[in-house]
């Protein structure tokens, strides 16, 4: 398997159509050069491999994986310039923080990304259920 990166207008004709076999589009956006992109592809293909990263488990909770955008991520010092991790991440229950992430996953998602919510059928009662209970308040777009 290779990838070809073109370079500002992209490859010559005449190789993708004698040797390319599919093409690939990293998005809607220009980049000078192809680099970039095939990067893009192999750190997203590699880490799908087992051992590759230091969790197996890491891919299951990574943005996409369930179809929503990542919860996000604190790290210590629990307070840091006035700003505090939420309070539920401290206390060490497991299934609230679950939920929590659960929560924080669908707002960010709903803020950032509403096609995939939609793309889904909308929220469950349960997901909105948990984003109320947790102090969200949002509107699905349409």
């Amino acid at each position: 398997f290779t990838l070809l990166c073109g370079r500002y207008e992209g490859l010559d004709q005449r190789i993708i159509d004698g040797v390319v076999d599919f093409e690939v589009s990293a998005g809607d956006y220009v980049l000078a050069g192809g680099e970039l992109a095939a990067l893009a592809v192999i750190e997203s293909t590699v880490r799908q491999i087992k051992g590759v990263l230091g969790n197996d488990d890491s891919p299951l909770e990574e943005s996409f994986a369930g179809g929503l955008l990542e919860y996000p991520h604190y790290t210590r010092p629990a307070s840091f310039q006035g700003l505090d991790v939420p309070e539920v991440l401290l206390s060490g229950n497991h299934a609230l923080i679950a939920e929590w992430r659960r929560a924080a996953a669908l707002y960010r998602t709903l803020v950032h990304r509403p096609d995939l919510i939609a793309g889904k059928g909308g929220l469950s009662k349960e997901d909105e259920r948990i984003l109320r209970k947790h102090g969200y308040s949002y509107k699905v777009s349409e």
